[in-house]
């Protein structure tokens, strides 16, 4: 018996991997966060499948389903909104299950990110203009951000950033972060991407906390603020340069 940590992307269910799917489908026990993960992905479950809603579990409540079904010899999908890798709290389910002798394996999804940059019609890495990616947070009514994590020394490195969990706070990002970006920045706020209610909204990082307010948006969002957002004018990326010796191994 194995606990399958499932990646179910950000929202459409066929956003799911085909690995993803097909372990679904083999599992008899489904746990899952009723709140984020799409009803209709459930379909791939087997008939009978036991299917239990995890939205309002504790952490040692899931763990008590998986240990159940592993004394029974069922397989377990858990699946998480995205992918686990990020803001799932697979590390502390794993923790568990490593105590009470439970095995387990990891299904990759679609990053909410990555819908977001979809969404957008954007390559989040551009040449000459931003090579990196922040994943990050913060850390109002949530576990506390380690030292040197914060905002302020985040936006230093003019990165693009990509904030998770952050929609009701988007003021407080505006604020912490204008100093490092400046007000002409671009910034984009995606809501329930790849759903069918997806919602995008676009501006600059003086304009979004009001165009986010305005539309309503409080969670189950990213917010993106960085320049390759809006870059038009920038160098081809060397890969396919016709300058680039191609005969090199």
């Amino acid at each position: 018996m194995t606990v399958y940590f499932i990646g179910a992307g950000p929202g459409a269910a066929d956003l799911i991997t085909v690995r993803g799917a097909r372990t679904l489908a083999a599992c008899r026990v489904c746990l899952y966060a009723g709140s984020l993960v799409p009803r209709d992905l459930l379909a791939e479950c087997p008939p009978g499948a036991r299917l239990v809603d995890t939205a309002h579990l504790t952490l040692d409540e899931i763990t008590a389903e998986a240990v159940r079904a592993h004394e029974a010899g069922e397989d377990v999908a858990r699946l998480h909104s995205g992918d686990p890798s990020v803001f799932s709290a697979m590390a502390e389910q794993m923790r568990r299950l490593d105590a009470a002798g439970v095995p387990y394996e990891v299904v990759p999804g679609v990053p909410a990110f990555a819908a977001a940059a979809a969404a957008l019609k954007r390559e989040l890495t551009v040449p000459t203009v931003g090579q990196t990616v922040v994943l990050t947070r913060v850390a109002q009514q949530a576990t506390p951000m380690p030292k040197g994590e914060d905002l302020a020394t985040l936006g230093r490195s003019g990165a693009l950033l990509v904030l998770h969990l952050a929609a009701r706070y988007v003021d407080r990002v505006v604020a912490e972060l204008l100093p490092h970006y400046g007000p002409d920045c671009p910034a984009a706020v995606v809501a329930y991407a790849s759903r069918p209610d997806e919602l995008v909204i676009r501006g600059t990082l003086a304009e979004i906390a009001g165009l986010t307010k305005e539309a309503g948006v409080l969670r189950t969002a990213v917010i993106l603020v960085g320049r390759t957002l809006g870059a038009e004018q920038f160098r081809d990326s060397h890969l396919y340069s016709a300058e680039r010796d191609r005969h090199v191994c």
